[in-house]
């Protein structure tokens, strides 16, 4: 393939990758966006492989690798459930990361490039600038995978002088960048090229290990707009146009992400890095000194009376959290839902931005489970909807739905965007126990008097219902 038919095809992907953005930010358009991205990857790969700056003896390898790579990702793809999506793409991101640090690597210990002068400064600039965003987009992403799946606790920790040990080693990594390169051999710059690296992964690990469980969101969505970068800083060291403009895209994309999730939650970002709202691991929660206490005791209801209100409702929101997600209830979900629908209830869903453990996670569940996508809304469109809800049921969420984020201003989510759903006619709670969610404060919703609680998994409860609503 000539340079120039290279580059035609690096443009056609880059637009395939721009149409691929644009699909996925509409449910009803995100399958064709998948679509777009897939096969401007493959004109990317194949640009590459069969580019002019790939030799004849080296295709062989490439295909090799593409072989074991493909056929993990299709296991991968086989084996990993709906629920654990949250986990893969803190995965990927983590191999990112390895892949931007193995390039700078393989990049500098390259004697094939031989540069001077400006030339050669800038080329290591690239060089160090990809190893240190890669080296933390995988230490972080591994520790947010740890988080994610449970193997590491959502609690932050919080280490004395965490703030002083940042800037220590910022200052640390500046002056090995500034030994970098003034190193006159190859030998000589590699020792503050690990020095930095290690550090960097320190860093990584620490920056993550600070955020709490309330903040995960925030936090998939930061490694994806790092992970993007350190693609970009990869394709400076390899002088490859595409994987510069792909990195930049994913970067940028990830970063208004991340500014939309702390929005949603009523954080800044720094704040979200500084470590802030965590989680107890799920236990409950101790009052703030000056909260406002509870009143009352909770109400429990059993499935057959929750499938008796359901009957009689006419108007039902159903607010999602990662509880429905650990039961897997999105089907049965589904199932309820047509049911209501066939006798005429009007059924809708309510998403917060941060309901689960990513970006989206809730609509991927429901989109699973085939649930149309035009009874899903945000939050901001049925929040004023409430007010005239029969009955609104929450399955397995907590935080998005606390009213203290609204009534209490000594609450740790003061401030926060939350579902409305205690003006509901009736709002009725689905959770195993009384645990608090992540970010560790007490939810003054489940002692409301227009409140019921429906103990048990969300599943098993979910079945109940359904088959009392059949009887009718």
């Amino acid at each position: 393939m000539s340079a120039s038919l290279a580059t035609v095809s690096y443009l056609g992907a880059t637009i395939l990758f721009i149409l691929c953005l644009g699909g996925l930010s509409n449910q009803e358009t995100s399958r064709r966006g998948n679509l777009y991205g897939m096969i401007g990857m493959a004109i990317a790969v194949l640009a590459t492989v069969f580019g002019p700056r790939v030799g004849a003896a080296g295709i062989p390898w490439i295909i090799g690798a593409m072989v074991v790579g493909g056929a993990i990702g299709l296991y991968l793809a086989r084996v990993v459930q709906m629920t654990q999506m949250p986990e893969l793409v803190a995965f990927m991101h983590s191999m990112v990361g390895l892949a931007a640090c193995l390039v700078g690597f393989a990049s500098y210990i390259d004697t094939s490039i031989a540069l001077t002068g400006a030339e050669k400064s800038i080329h290591e600039i690239e060089i160090y600038v990809g190893i240190l965003i890669g080296a933390v987009t995988l230490s972080g992403s591994v520790i947010a995978f740890g988080k994610l799946s449970g193997k590491i606790g959502g609690k932050p920790l919080l280490l004395p002088g965490r703030h002083m040990i940042n800037l220590i080693g910022l200052l640390v990594v500046l002056y090995f960048g500034y030994a970098f390169l003034h190193a006159e051999t190859m030998a000589q710059g590699m020792l503050p090229l690990i020095v930095m690296t290690v550090i960097s992964l320190l860093f990584g690990v620490h920056m993550v290990m600070a955020i709490g469980g309330a903040d995960m969101p925030v936090v998939v969505s930061m490694l994806n707009s790092y992970s993007g970068w350190a693609a970009a800083a990869t394709g400076f060291m390899l002088s490859n146009d595409l994987l510069i403009v792909t990195g930049a895209l994913v970067g940028s994309s990830g970063a208004i992400l991340s500014y939309i999730m702390c929005s949603a939650m009523n954080r800044n970002f720094i704040s979200v890095i500084a470590g802030g709202f965590g989680s107890d691991g799920g236990k409950p929660a101790p009052k703030a000194e000056g909260s406002a206490e509870p009143a009352g005791e909770v109400s429990p209801i059993l499935a057959d009376e929750t499938a008796e209100l359901l009957r009689e409702a006419k108007n039902v929101i159903i607010v999602p959290g990662y509880g429905m997600a650990v039961a897997q209830a999105q089907h049965i979900v589904y199932e309820i839902t047509s049911h209501l629908r066939e006798k005429g209830v009007n059924v809708r869903f309510g998403i917060h931005p941060v309901a689960g453990r990513m970006p989206g996670h809730m609509n991927v569940l429901l989109a699973e489970a085939k649930v149309p996508y035009d009874i899903v809304f945000e939050m901001d469109e049925l929040n004023d909807d409430f007010p005239d809800t029969d009955v609104a049921i929450v399955i397995g969420a907590n935080d998005i739905v606390n009213p203290a984020a609204q009534e209490d201003p000594t609450s740790p989510i003061a401030g926060m965007p939350v579902l409305e759903v205690w003006k509901a006619k009736t709002s009725i709670v689905m959770k195993r126990s009384m645990a608090s969610g992540y970010a560790g404060v007490d939810n003054p919703l489940f002692y409301k008097d227009n409140n019921r609680m429906l103990f048990g998994d969300a599943k098993k409860m979910l079945d109940e219902v359904l088959v009392a609503l059949m009887k009718d």
